[in-house]
């Protein structure tokens, strides 16, 4: 019977050990965050640039601080450049089961200028949830977050 029972206390506290992590560190498993050496415009310019040079189109830039003055509010700058690259994105359309997938296109990296005055860049940690997916999904993932990762070494502040 107390076997039973601490093999019960060890499996709640395993669990409720991984809700701890999870809770505490959560967002900065899922999002990547890092100080970008450059300023604003010259982060954009340089992931704009290294992004084409890698066969990467940018099909939307949503200028986030332009859309939050239209609507009354002023922010610091932030932009979210949408990024896709033609060959990953269609081994996910081509086929039916990976297609679930596309609600996670295209990749997005957001520039932004926090209180500090410094400029960062954050994108979602796409390698650790490809994990999570099935099928030929996960490959493409990892792929398009080596790139991205790639795509953003000359302006992350190391």
């Amino acid at each position: 019977m107390w076997i039973i029972i601490g093999i019960l206390a060890g499996l709640l506290s395993g669990f409720l050990l991984t809700l701890l992590v999870l809770w505490l560190r959560g967002q900065s498993l899922m999002l990547h965050e890092n100080q970008s050496r450059y300023g604003f415009t010259e982060t954009e310019e340089l992931i704009t640039k290294a992004a084409q040079e890698k066969g990467w189109k940018m099909p939307k830039v949503h200028d986030l601080q332009e859309t939050m003055k239209n609507n009354g509010y002023e922010v610091r700058p932030v932009k979210v450049l949408e990024i896709c690259k033609p060959s990953y994105a269609h081994q996910i359309l081509e086929k039916g089961e990976e297609r679930i997938a596309s609600s996670l296109m295209p990749c997005r990296i957001a520039i932004y200028q926090k209180p500090d005055g410094k400029v960062y860049v954050s994108r979602m940690n796409a390698g650790l949830l490809s994990v999570l997916m099935k099928g030929a999904i996960p490959g493409m993932m990892k792929g398009a977050a080596r790139e991205t990762e790639e795509i953003l070494e000359q302006v992350i502040k190391k």
